[in-house]
């Protein structure tokens, strides 16, 4: 694709995330996303088939993104693993605190488009969830943990609802507490490794 094409693309494709993060994939319209991005409808249809094919673009583009905060967060903080996944949930607290923050992107999309579970944005979206499961997964295996895998579905857990509630509230002591969960989740999966057959 020509730079200047690349460009455009980019455009629209940021100006629509701005739009439905806001606002809501439904209460957007192309023609608002056009006007945002400062190109016509045309324009906007040549490098996106519809509609559906921007939501999808959009809550693919925020995979790495979301994913990449998340390392940063983990490897800004210090400890062992148990004090560094609880970083992770005061810092996202700090950011949900913002009043730009209007909850987690991709589970506001799957709820949008409940009715359309074939929609390739549901897919993105839920294969950013299984990412971030894989990423937790990935640094308790550094810990003497027995199932990093099922732990770390565990604290996905409590950071979903952290979000949820959050959402809810307004009040980042949800978060916290989900955080101080998840540290002692952890904390029990090293005790009960230290001590399993092979350590006794």
């Amino acid at each position: 694709m020509p730079r200047n094409a690349d460009e455009t693309r980019n455009k629209i494709l940021n100006a629509a995330s701005r739009l439905f993060y806001t606002e809501g994939l439904r209460a957007v319209s192309v023609d608002a996303v056009a006007e945002a991005a400062g190109v016509t409808k045309k324009t906007l249809y040549y490098h996106y088939r519809s509609k559906d094919d921007l939501i999808a673009a959009y809550i693919a583009s925020r995979d790495n993104p979301t994913l990449d905060a998340f390392d940063d967060w983990y490897a800004a903080s210090e400890g062992d693993v148990a004090e560094r996944i609880g970083a992770v949930f005061r810092k996202f607290a700090d950011a949900a605190a913002s009043p730009k923050w209007r909850g987690c992107g991709f589970m506001r999309a799957v709820a949008e488009l409940a009715n359309m579970p074939g929609h390739p944005a549901i897919a993105a979206g839920v294969a950013h969830k299984k990412r971030f499961e894989q990423w937790i997964a990935a640094q308790l295996e550094a810990s003497a943990i027995a199932d990093p895998a099922d732990l770390a579905r565990e604290i996905a857990i409590l950071f979903e609802g952290a979000a949820a509630t959050m959402l809810m509230h307004r009040d980042s002591a949800y978060v916290e507490t989900a955080g101080a969960m998840a540290v002692d989740l952890i904390r029990r999966a090293e005790s009960d490794g230290k001590t399993g057959p092979g350590n006794r």
